[in-house]
């Protein structure tokens, strides 16, 4: 099999008669044997009966969820089905052109990468709903994860069959793909300019909370990618200086009321100042995050994946 296409749709009957020919057509010209998956997450509406007519006429693996999961659920087991050598993901509502698959599959094949993401150069959305928030979403991914996307949100990307194998998308992590690539040791990541089409069907299915989300899931990544496997190493330094300063504080306030006290000037009580509450809070939060990373150890010593590799080659 050479190619995998794994779209995920969720309540999508008016686009998937259209999407479907139309992959078809854009890869009439090229010689390679292709499989459509198509993940119907949870619809509510015919999608399901239109995938099952449409599989009797086009190769299309279909999966079914009994509820709806999100997208990440739906890439998951997609990926788990693909048998292509390279594997393409794109979205069900036409604004993903199937024109560019082959772009992007020539580009992987040509320059060696790992993955290529589309980058949706032109969109035609909304400035403030989305174009706005998408840039700085964007802008804050490139500087957390030092991948140098344009987009990384697009639905339209081309991987390698084995990158697809050896990582796990979960939660709302398919926004970070290349992320995810990247710490299972996939780095030749390249970016591709695509088309976005006018969305002809329905709304997007995507509100303002995603923004948010997206940027606590990207912290979330990024605290894993750094201290999975050593959570000792930031709870632990971030503890233990935040008990050092705590000590310190109330050192200085106990030193300092001994020092006036024997010079028979005026002085505070230790326990009428703020600042010796400030201290003891610090005290206490220091522990607190110093157990809490010696706990995280235990954890993580403790996990099925504490000793789990990629191995890339072995003779």
């Amino acid at each position: 099999m050479n190619l995998s296409i794994v779209i995920s749709v969720y309540n999508e009957e008016e686009s998937l008669r259209e999407l479907i020919p139309w992959i078809k057509e854009a890869l009439s010209g090229e010689s390679m044997e292709y499989e459509i998956i198509l993940i119907d997450d949870g619809s509510t509406d015919s999608s399901w009966s239109i995938i099952e007519e449409l599989s009797k006429e086009y190769p299309i693996k279909g999966i079914s969820f009994r509820r709806n999961y999100g997208k990440s659920a739906a890439l998951y087991c997609g990926f788990e089905l693909a048998q292509g050598d390279i594997v393409v993901t794109m979205d069900a509502d036409l604004q993903d052109s199937p024109e560019e698959i082959p772009g992007l599959v020539a580009m992987i094949k040509a320059e060696n990468l790992d993955i290529v993401s589309g980058w949706k150069k032109k969109r035609y959305d909304g400035f403030f709903s989305k174009n706005l928030p998408s840039r700085i979403y964007n802008s804050a991914a490139r500087k957390v994860t030092k991948i140098k996307l344009h987009d990384m949100n697009c639905g339209l990307k081309a991987y390698k069959r084995e990158v697809v194998k050896n990582i796990e998308v979960y939660g709302e992590m398919h926004r970070y793909i290349p992320y995810l690539s990247k710490n299972a040791g996939f780095t030749k990541i390249g970016e591709k300019v695509v088309k976005h089409q006018p969305r002809k069907f329905g709304k997007s299915k995507f509100g303002k909370s995603r923004f948010i989300n997206g940027f606590l899931d990207l912290l979330t990544l990024w605290f894993l990618s750094r201290f999975g496997k050593k959570p000792m190493h930031f709870f632990g330094l971030v503890g233990s200086l935040t008990f050092l300063i705590g000590s310190l504080t109330s050192l200085y306030l106990i030193i300092n009321k001994i020092v006036t006290q024997s010079k028979g000037l005026p002085f505070r009580a230790v326990t009428d100042q703020p600042l010796f509450y400030i201290s003891l809070v610090a005290l206490i939060i220091g522990m607190q995050l110093f157990l809490s990373g010696f706990l995280a150890e235990l954890i993580s010593r403790n996990g099925s994946e504490r000793n789990h590799y990629k191995i890339k080659k072995s003779i």
